[in-house]
């Protein structure tokens, strides 16, 4: 195929590129380009598409249906019923990031982001995570949030500081850390153990999970620990991002303290 058919259309000056029109996606497809999430056209049918919608879904590539003026919104261009957005950063393969990251160090702290979906949110967390000095970020193939102008500045930037991987399931992730000596705690209601009482300095990768329905029930069948936040008020839950920042920081309290008595 043509790659000099591909068209890219820059919307804002926070990098992020969208992509438009059947061919120019499948071509980017092919040429492996870091695609965060296609829309397409609710509806739409004929051979090229259909070709797209596999290309799609053989990639693993998070994918809505939409109607046509949620696409004329994301381009004024002739979309053709297709408009893709192309991630402003490079992902990392996990087995690499981990691999270097305990090269260099013994207790890292990585975050799994368990389908969150808002981009506010995921870019505040983003944010957080740089501040206490998180590892790197693991988030799901399909049905996480993208990275888009939204994300990078709820993020202030932090988006360009902190690696970030994408895997085809959290199971993958959750087995690959436990198989490399890294514990795993979700912050989840479903537990009496508060994060005060849950050891954050040994290794340790930390799960939150999405703004609706919390950490999957599978995946809290498989982690090494639990943990909620102790609430007095009467408001049961708090934002997701506020949760995460919770955690983090406890986490960062305890390896302070420990450090500091060394």
């Amino acid at each position: 195929m043509r790659a000099t058919k591909i068209k890219l259309y820059f919307y804002n000056m926070q990098k992020e590129t969208s992509l438009y029109g059947l061919r120019a996606i499948l071509e980017a497809i092919e040429a492996n380009k870091s695609i965060d999430k296609v829309f397409l056209q609710k509806g739409l049918r004929g051979d090229l598409f259909t070709q797209l919608e596999y290309a799609v879904r053989k990639n693993g590539i998070n994918c809505s249906y939409v109607p046509a003026e949620k696409l004329n919104k994301l381009t004024p261009n002739n979309h053709q019923g297709a408009v893709a957005h192309i991630a402003p950063i490079s992902f990392y393969d996990l087995d690499t990031l981990v691999t270097g990251i305990k090269a260099s160090k013994n207790n890292p702290l990585f975050l799994i982001l368990d389908q969150l979906s808002d981009v506010r949110n995921f870019g505040a967390i983003i944010r957080t995570a740089e501040c206490t000095g998180v590892d790197g970020i693991i988030i799901q193939k399909s049905g996480s949030a993208p990275i888009n102008g939204d994300t990078i500045k709820t993020s202030a930037g932090a988006v360009f500081n902190i690696p970030i991987c994408k895997v085809d399931h959290i199971k993958d992730a959750v087995f690959y850390f436990q198989a490399s000596d890294i514990k795993v705690i979700a912050a989840t209601e479903k537990t009496e153990l508060t994060l005060y009482e849950i050891d954050f300095r040994p290794a340790l990768a930390v799960v939150m999970g999405s703004e609706g329905k919390g950490v999957s029930p599978s995946i809290l069948k498989l982690v090494d620990g639990k943990a909620k936040l102790p609430m007095y008020g009467s408001i049961a839950s708090l934002n997701v991002s506020v949760a995460c920042g919770a955690f983090l920081y406890e986490a960062v309290r305890q390896r302070y303290s420990s450090s500091s008595n060394e």
